[in-house]
C-alpha cells in the first residue's frame, strides 16, 4: 500500500484476540493478534472463533487488509475460513436456476485481502471453500513462504483456483535463511524467518521505516523570520531535509531515528533462526506455553521440576517463560510479551487475584533471564507501541 501515511506514536497498536495454546478456555481464545497501523489492521494467526473475538473488541473487521499465518496447526488457522466468509460477503450458493453474482468475482478489483503463510496455506483455504460450497463476494490472494525443502512451484493441491482467489499469489523463496521484505511500502515492511516447532513455523518481523527526529522549532524559526522564508518549509525540515536560505544559511532538519520493530513469533521451542532478523526489537511476542510453579499452581505434579517441564515443553515444540526470557535477552528486545498459555492458566488476571498471582509468577520466571519490561498477554489486552526515545540515527 504505497500511499500509507506515516505512523504517529499512537497509530501502531496491538490487540490480543486470543492467547490460549492448544485448548481454549472460558477466558482465553485460540491464537490471534491484531496489529493496527493507522486505520488499517493486520492479523497474525486466526484461531477458531477469531471473528467472534473481533466483534467483541474494538478492532474493525472491515479494516483488515492482511492476515499472516505462522503455521497451519488448527489452533492458529481454524478461524480463517469463517472470517473470510464474513469479511468477503460469503454465502452457500443459490437454488437451481438462480445465478449468484459471487460466482463471477472481478479479480482486478482494488486490494484483494492478502494472506501470507507457509506451504499448505493456499491449499487449506482453497479446499475449505470448495468443500463447504462457500462463495465470496470479493477477492483474496494467498502468498506462501516456501522453505528450501518445499517445492518452489505449484499450489500443493489439485483443485483449480476458487472463483474468488486471485491468480497472483506468490511462492516466496527463502534466501540466506530468511524471507526478506515479503511486504513493504514506504512506511513499514515485513520480513520473516523459520522458527523451530513440531511443524514448519514462521516468525514475522514488522519494521517501521526510519522516522523524523524530534524537532525544536526555536532552532529554526528565527532564521526563517530573518530571511522572510515561508514557514511552510518547516515541514521539509521535519522530514530531515536541508534547506538553503536566501542569505546562504543552511538549515539541517533533525536526523531520523530508527522506526519501531515488532517481532511476532508463532509456536516454538527454539527461535534461533530468526535471532539476527529480530535483533534490537522494540517488542518481542514469544510463547510461554508451560511453566513450573509448584507454590502457585495446584495442578503441579509432585515429580515435576523446572527441567522436566522444560523438557516436556520442548518435546511438544513449545517454550517456558525462562526460554522466552533468554531469547528476549539474546536479541536485546526492549519489551517482552508472553503469550500462548496452557489452559491451566486462566486469562482473567485483571479481575481475579489468584490468577494475577499465577501470571506474576510466570513473569518472574522470565525475569530469571531477562531484565526488561515483561507483560503476560490476556484476551482483549490492547496497547500502543511507543516510538523509541533514542538519539538521532544516521541512514
Amino acid at each position: 500500500m504505497a500511499g500509507r501515511r506515516g505512523l504517529s506514536s499512537t497509530s501502531l497498536n496491538l490487540t490480543f484476540l486470543g492467547t490460549a495454546s492448544a485448548q481454549p478456555s472460558s477466558t482465553r481464545n485460540h491464537s490471534a493478534l491484531a496489529l493496527r497501523l493507522n486505520s488499517d489492521v493486520w492479523l497474525f494467526d486466526c484461531g477458531e472463533a477469531t471473528q467472534h473475538q473481533i466483534q467483541r473488541s474494538k478492532v474493525k473487521m472491515g479494516k483488515i487488509e492482511k492476515i499472516f499465518i505462522t503455521h497451519t496447526h488448527g489452533d492458529h488457522i481454524f478461524g480463517l475460513l469463517p472470517l473470510l466468509a464474513t469479511m468477503l460477503n460469503g454465502a452457500g450458493g443459490t437454488a437451481d436456476g438462480v445465478e449468484d453474482p459471487r460466482t463471477h468475482v472481478v479479480q482486478d478489483s482494488p486490494g484483494p485481502l492478502e494472506i501470507y503463510g507457509p506451504l499448505g496455506t493456499r491449499a487449506y483455504v482453497r479446499n475449505g471453500l470448495k468443500y463447504t460450497h462457500t462463495l465470496l463476494g470479493a477477492p483474496y490472494v494467498v502468498h506462501e513462504l516456501r522453505s528450501p525443502s518445499d517445492p518452489p512451484d505449484g499450489n500443493h493441491t489439485s483443485l483449480a483456483l476458487h472463483a474468488s482467489e486471485s491468480p497472483n499469489g506468490r511462492n516466496i523463496p527463502q534466501t540466506n535463511g530468511v524471507w526478506s521484505d515479503v511486504y513493504h511500502d514506504t512506511i513499514v515492511s515485513v520480513s520473516a524467518a523459520p522458527i523451530l516447532h513440531s511443524v514448519p513455523c514462521i516468525g514475522y518481523v514488522v519494521t517501521e521505516a526510519p522516522v523524523p527526529g524530534k524537532m525544536d522549532p526555536a532552532k529554526y524559526i528565527p532564521h526563517l523570520k530573518r530571511t522572510k522564508t515561508p514557514m511552510s518549509v518547516m515541514s521539509r525540515l521535519q522530514q530531515g531535509e536541508s534547506i538553503e536560505l536566501s542569505d546562504g544559511t543552511m538549515l539541517q532538519g533533525p536526523l531520523k531515528r530508527p522506526g519501531r520493530k515488532l517481532v511476532i513469533l508463532g509456536d516454538t521451542y527454539d527461535p534461533s533462526p530468526i535471532a539476527e532478523l529480530a535483533s534490537s526489537a522494540d517488542l518481542l511476542i514469544h510463547e510461554a506455553t508451560n511453566a513450573h510453579l509448584p507454590a502457585l499452581d495446584s495442578h503441579t505434579k509432585p515429580e515435576d521440576t523446572s527441567e522436566s517441564v522444560e523438557a516436556r515443553a520442548k518435546s511438544r515444540g513449545h517454550s517456558t517463560p525462562q526460554m522466552a526470557g533468554a531469547f528476549a535477552a539474546r536479541i536485546g528486545a526492549k519489551e517482552l510479551v508472553l503469550n500462548h498459555f496452557s489452559a491451566r492458566y486462566p486469562g482473567n488476571d485483571d479481575v481475579d487475584p489468584t490468577t494475577k498471582t499465577i501470571m506474576e509468577g510466570i513473569a518472574r520466571l522470565a525475569e530469571e533471564h531477562y531484565s526488561g519490561k515483561i507483560i503476560c498477554a490476556r484476551d482483549f489486552m490492547s496497547f500502543d507501541v511507543n516510538v523509541p526515545q533514542e538519539h538521532a540515527w544516521n541512514k
